[in-house]
């Protein structure tokens, strides 16, 4: 079964981590194959709870663009380097290529064939020298085993046109011979006598018992064949091995975990209509076309916690969404079919998780219990944020029974864990939960900390000035730091310079300073956005 994706957002917190691996258990327990991930490193707070209830941390999702592995390549689409010329050419016409790849025993790529070059060897190649083996003979010529002592047949093709006696006073045959011969037992003999390499006898033809005995004995591998000597001659060249033909030892390649962009770029850059598929160790897997670049299947997503474009796994647009739970307002993602989308008005995305456990019956395991109530602690600020609903509070308290731990002591820790600034400079804590928002063409980047440490921030304020007014270089027209105090409920804010009057003005302050103090303000979503959107839009 293809495994569904399920992640939160860019900038993880306890919530988006807890989502995803609480909707991938309830997913395969519901006979599915989910598995969680996310998308930047997890916070101290994050890790704390993790840790505590003895989860390991999910595995990072670096994009979910269509890779090579999810594209329909011709997985058949190769040739070993001892097959025959023969054997590649009806090899392209059955799979409709025009080209293949070379591979040796082991099946690593050495190399490139195509039809061009085919071509042009039976046209200019060396029509009378061949290299190759017995098998591939005996396939091309539709010939017949008659004996057999060498595998590898090396040599240069002499038919016998002349009379008997010419033939055998002026054409000098070795072991590097390789006869085209009817019935002719006087020359039949000359060269079982000399030792070629190999003799063919054409045209239905055979060979009388004393010579055979003679043959034998001699060591001479020999084939018969029903064709007459001018299709045996025409057909024996194809039977040279397809690495005399080798037109590039080292062609293009695209592993699994190549895009398709990448493909695409490769494919308008260079011109050609084929690529090699290898593993990393460089064994052919398959063949690419170009004319195959529209046939793949999509990874398979899940959104929690988010349903904003710019706060998503980069490829998004490639990817096949199949739901979403979300407790924040509708955002810029579309699909183009209909999905399952759970939105609710509660403080924690852990809470809707809940009600999807409780719809479907499947009960929760003591330690997700765990991990899910220090999310919806983590996401309320410990059930105190006014994005904190009853059904909240009624969850948590389910929740607090099936983990056996107390809400406010476990919460204490969970605070504790996260809120320490210690060894974080002043850009790491204002991205290490930092969500970009939008107002027509212009950004607005909030930032929000809570910690206990608010002294140690307000003492630096000078450093944190400096990253807010450098975001104005990335288009920024409004950046904010608040910095949350859980124990008085409120918080103290930084601004970019030019933020100045906008903030005066959508919070109704009389009065603004750097790190002043917004009593009751905890919450980005109801208390932070709404008032600097609604301004903006006036």
């Amino acid at each position: 079964m293809e495994v569904t994706y399920i992640f939160g957002h860019k900038k993880p917190d306890t919530d988006s981590v807890v989502a995803s691996i609480a909707l991938s258990y309830l997913k395969n327990k519901l006979g599915g194959n989910a598995t969680p991930r996310i998308l930047g490193s997890i916070n101290k707070e994050t890790k704390y709870v993790l840790d505590y209830f003895g989860f390991k941390e999910p595995a990072y999702l670096n994009d979910v663009k269509v890779e090579i592995k999810d594209m329909s390549y011709n997985t058949k689409a190769y040739i070993d380097e001892n097959n025959s010329i023969y054997d590649a050419f009806n090899m392209m016409q059955n799979l409709s290529v025009t080209g293949l790849p070379i591979v040796n025993q082991t099946r690593f790529l050495i190399g490139y064939t195509n039809l061009k070059e085919i071509a042009k060897f039976l046209i200019k190649g060396d029509i009378y020298k061949i290299h190759s083996n017995y098998t591939n003979i005996l396939k091309v010529i539709e010939g017949e085993e008659v004996l057999k002592f060498d595998d590898s047949i090396e040599g240069l093709l002499i038919t016998a046109a002349y009379s008997s006696m010419t033939f055998t006073s002026e054409i000098k045959l070795d072991n590097n011979s390789i006869l085209i011969v009817g019935d002719r037992q006087n020359i039949i003999e000359y060269a079982i006598t000399t030792k070629v390499k190999l003799i063919v006898v054409v045209g239905g033809s055979s060979i009388s018992a004393e010579l055979l005995n003679k043959a034998r004995q001699n060591k001479i591998n020999i084939i018969f064949t029903k064709n007459n000597t001018y299709t045996t001659i025409n057909k024996i060249k194809l039977a040279n091995y397809v690495k005399l033909i080798n037109t590039n030892e080292n062609p293009i390649t695209f592993g699994y975990s190549d895009t398709r962009d990448d493909f695409i770029d490769a494919a308008n850059h260079f011109g050609h209509t084929n690529y090699p598929v290898v593993t990393k160790e460089n064994k052919c897997v398959g063949l690419l076309r170009l004319v195959d670049a529209n046939n793949y299947k999509k990874k398979k997503v899940i959104l929690v916690d988010h349903n904003e474009l710019e706060q998503s796994v980069d490829g998004l647009e490639q990817a096949e969404i199949l739901e979403i739970i979300d407790h924040h307002k509708l955002g810029t993602i579309g699909t183009n079919n209909p999905i399952n989308f759970r939105s609710m008005p509660v403080g924690c995305t852990n809470t809707i998780i809940y009600k999807l456990f409780q719809e479907n019956n499947i009960p929760i395991p003591k330690e997700l219990a765990g991990l899910m109530l220090s999310a919806i602690l983590s996401d309320t600020l410990l059930l105190k944020s006014p994005t904190t609903t009853k059904t909240d509070r009624e969850v948590a308290s389910s929740l607090s029974l099936i983990c056996e731990e107390d809400i406010n002591t476990l919460g204490m820790q969970i605070f504790k864990a996260g809120s320490s600034i210690k060894g974080l400079s002043a850009n790491e804590i204002i991205y290490s939960d930092f969500k970009e928002f939008k107002h027509e063409d212009e950004k607005i980047g909030i930032s929000q900390i809570t910690t206990l440490d608010i002294d140690d921030i307000l003492s630096h304020k000078e450093e944190y000035l400096q990253e807010l007014n450098k975001m104005e270089q990335n288009g920024y027209k409004l950046s904010l730091l608040f910095i949350t105090d859980i124990i008085n409920n409120g918080s103290y804010l930084l601004y970019n310079n030019k933020g100045e009057s906008i903030i005066k003005n959508a919070y109704n302050l009389s009065t603004i300073e750097e790190g002043i103090y917004l009593a009751g303000i905890v919450s980005r979503k109801k208390q932070m956005v709404p008032p600097l959107l609604d301004y903006l839009e006036k």
